[in-house]
């Protein structure tokens, strides 16, 4: 079968205003002109208004990076009518600011005749940018400090308004701090010490290799190249090169078996689901930073699934598709290997949440092949889904609807651009800095290489993720739909390890605690330090930073954030070393590794690891 006609399997089909539905992308682009007459002759035509506002909408998202103008004009139109309508929020404004400033002079004129004297602001614990000691001397110091009061001053002016909307006001005042972020003085040459000094000493040469820099990574991003430095990471060779072999394949995922390095194995296999939203090998990178690698090591028989990188074709396949061709396909495939053995199961990031549903689902059929369940910084419950919820609404998901509908998948690079936003001070104006003003390249990691390695996401599968799971919260509240049947979590009964990261942008490590709350199971929460990426891929050798870890009784008294938080011990070093621990007290005795495929069961090894899926554009 073709992979542009696979079955839908959930029928969660994204909504349309009309039972045909919209014309095709690719018709609707060559009979615009019919499209438009039709408009003005003929009867109303709802699949023609439709295709045309799904045209312009499509088009329109290009010179917005997919983010919805009205869903921005709305969010600010809500929060100046009702700013200009409270004369008591304009007065005590104005008060602040003329407090704010009257305190930033009177510091001035102290600070002249004291150079060391305290700042009258300090930078939040996250904000590095005016950390050097460049920046503590003047007139720099006081630059800073008034940027910093000017941005705490718009903070105040965005949130705190009675009758403005939650959604809203974050939308504000998260929009207005990029805005400020933008003209910070660390971002512009003139008010920048380290720059400045740079310039100075090397005679603008910074600044000339930084222009360099800025348009070969132009005429890179127009060509649609790689960024530099990411192909001395060769996929194979360099990362994803733990040995091992595909030993089962469909027209969406490859699986593969790793081979063991040790005489006997766990009697459990271990199956990983990474995220469909990221290449399989940010959890096989190079050989000191693989957790494939360590797993096998330490004794398990680990199977991978590698995604397929969809195409126009399959823009039809949907959430479901990934839970039926993927999990379950594999998960078959591990119990015809190693038939005599229940699985340990293990998602990532969005892979993570579809493993849950598909363990509610076979909870909820009586399938008990699995023995364990793992989330890796995965969500299940959206409701408190941190600053990624200010992209999910119905405007802007319509609007990224339409952008998808036109091209029949949405292309990460179109998604980088609002997690990068979410830490723009790290993501984006740091580059600017030191690549554009410093004019310096620095090395480039398996971790950069991978994270430029970017993926698809079909129209149909992000549609309904966006809709179902993260705007409506179906899974957390019962509503989700496997085989025309709810699904829910508090029917799983196997033993859960959920891991968060401290900074985690993308999967909030509240809303990943949500899991024990959900699924009454023995859990064993491990908060570590790092974001979304780096927190998870901490190997123990030469692990930077801890993590605190927890463990719940089934049947026991919820444990809130706060009291985990304040009460759970804390572990320098990686998590790795506890979660295989963990796997070894869940674990049977060792037996024998088992045969790289089962041929007789009709899994073959079919080619090397890591497969052909992995290569794919």
């Amino acid at each position: 079968m073709d992979a542009g006609e696979l079955p839908g399997g959930s029928a969660q089909k994204p909504p349309s205003s009309d039972g045909g539905g919209p014309r095709s992308p690719a018709a609707a682009t060559t009979l615009l002109p019919g499209l438009i007459e039709g408009l003005i002759e003929a009867e109303p035509d709802v699949a023609h208004a439709e295709t045309l506002d799904r045209l312009m909408h499509a088009w329109q998202g290009r010179l917005t990076g997919s983010v919805s103008p009205a869903a921005l004009t709305l969010a600010y139109g809500d929060w100046l009518m009702h700013l200009i309508n409270a004369p008591g929020k304009q007065a005590m404004l104005l008060q602040k600011a003329v407090r704010k400033w009257t305190r930033f002079l009177i510091h001035a004129s102290r600070a002249t005749d004291d150079p060391d004297r305290s700042p009258c602001i300090e930078p939040l614990p996250q904000d590095h940018r005016f950390r050097s000691e460049a920046w503590q001397k003047p007139p720099f110091n006081l630059i800073w400090q008034g940027f910093l009061l000017t941005q705490q001053w718009w903070y105040n002016a965005t949130t705190g308004i009675r009758g403005v909307s939650r959604a809203n006001e974050d939308i504000v005042a998260f929009t207005t701090r990029q805005v400020l972020d933008l003209i910070a003085p660390s971002n512009s040459p003139l008010t920048n010490p380290e720059v400045l000094a740079a310039t100075l000493r090397e005679g603008g040469m910074n600044l000339m290799r930084g222009a360099q820099n800025f348009v070969e990574d132009w005429e890179r991003a127009i060509a649609g190249k790689r960024p530099v430095g990411v192909d001395r990471f060769r996929v194979g060779i360099d990362v994803a090169r733990t040995p091992g072999s595909v030993v089962f394949r469909n027209d969406l995922i490859e699986l593969i078996q790793y081979a063991p390095t040790t005489g006997s194995v766990r009697r459990e296999p271990v199956l990983i689901v990474p995220a469909w939203i990221m290449k399989y090998y940010i959890l096989d990178l190079s050989a000191e930073n693989s957790l494939v690698g360590h797993l096998v090591d330490a004794g398990h028989t680990v199977f991978m699934i590698s995604w397929r990188n969809p195409v126009a074709d399959q823009r039809e396949l949907s959430f479901d598709d990934y839970r039926r061709l993927g999990v379950m396909a594999a998960l078959d495939a591990v119990a015809a290997i190693c038939p005599d053995a229940k699985v340990h199961a293990c998602g990532y990031c969005l892979g993570g949440t579809a493993l849950a549903v598909a363990a509610a689902a076979m909870a909820r059929d009586g399938d008990d092949r699995l023995q364990s369940l793992t989330l890796l910084a995965a969500q299940v419950d959206f409701a408190d889904a941190g600053e990624l919820t200010l992209f999910i609404n119905d405007s802007q998901i319509t609007y990224l609807e339409d952008t998808m509908w036109e091209q029949g998948y949405l292309d990460t690079r179109q998604m980088a651009g609002a997690f990068q936003l979410l830490r723009s001070n790290d993501l984006v104006w740091s580059k600017l800095i030191t690549q554009y003003l410093l004019g310096e390249r620095p090395p480039v990691t398996d971790l950069a290489a991978w994270n430029a390695d970017t993926t698809r996401l079909p129209y149909r599968m992000h549609s309904e993720y966006l809709r179902r799971l993260f705007l409506a919260n179906d899974l957390a509240e019962g509503r989700h739909l496997v085989d025309g049947r709810t699904v829910a979590l508090s029917d799983i009964h196997v033993p859960l390890f959920a891991v968060a990261t401290r900074r985690d942008h993308v999967a909030p490590w509240r809303s990943v605690y949500k899991a024990l709350l959900l699924a009454d199971v023995p859990g064993t929460f491990v908060l570590a330090s790092g974001g979304h990426n780096v927190g998870i891929v901490n190997p123990p050798a030469g692990a930077l930073g801890s993590y605190q870890i927890a463990e719940h009784a089934a049947g026991a008294h919820h444990l809130d954030p706060a009291l985990f938080e304040r009460n759970a011990a804390r572990v320098d070093g990686s998590w790795w070393t506890a979660w295989t621990g963990w796997l070894d007290r869940q674990s049977g005795p060792n037996v024998a590794p088992p045969a790289l495929g089962a041929a007789d069961a009709g899994y073959p090894a079919l080619e090397p690891a890591p497969g052909r899926y992995v290569l794919e554009p």
